[in-house]
């Protein structure tokens, strides 16, 4: 029986129904734009919201954060008009360290050009987030040196 792919906003909501002190508003409009920039054959494995910056006091940096079968995809929807969206693939991925606090935690994703700190994640969910992310990333950096290592072989012959 095939599993029923969810979108972006359906991973997210069933996400905030399970850690409801993640502090994240607006994941709709935040979800949509994820979702413009999927790939034809990309889907989301797992989404979570968190705020996009290192200060526990600024709420108003809400993000969706989207594993995909391809990349990581970060988007945030601006108030009045356009979005940003940040995109980690494997091969520019470097760490992920977890903070956690009294109430809310921190993901800090290491890539070579810069550190993607997230925050306001309730800590109920980083044990959750830090095994989805890891063990997405390890599967998908074996799948891009298997895949280089047999393009390095086809050069070689």
């Amino acid at each position: 029986m095939a599993e029923e792919r969810l979108n972006v906003y359906q991973h997210v909501a069933r996400f905030k129904n399970k850690y409801p002190l993640t502090i994240g508003w607006r994941y709709r409009k935040n979800a949509s734009i994820v979702e413009k920039h999927l790939n034809p054959d990309e889907y989301v494995v797992y989404a979570f919201i968190a705020q996009k910056n290192n200060n526990p006091f600024n709420i108003f940096g809400s993000a969706v954060v989207a594993l995909t079968n391809e990349r990581i995809l970060i988007g945030r929807k601006r108030v009045v008009f356009g979005y940003f969206l940040d995109s980690i693939t494997p091969d520019l991925f470097n760490d992920l360290k977890i903070l956690g606090g009294i109430i809310w935690g921190k993901v800090i994703i290491d890539t070579v050009k810069e550190l993607v700190i997230l925050s306001d994640i309730s800590n109920d969910a980083l044990p959750e987030i830090y095994s989805k992310i890891s063990d997405y990333m390890m599967k998908m950096k074996q799948r891009f040196s298997t895949s280089d290592n047999c393009n390095h072989s086809e050069n070689m012959e």
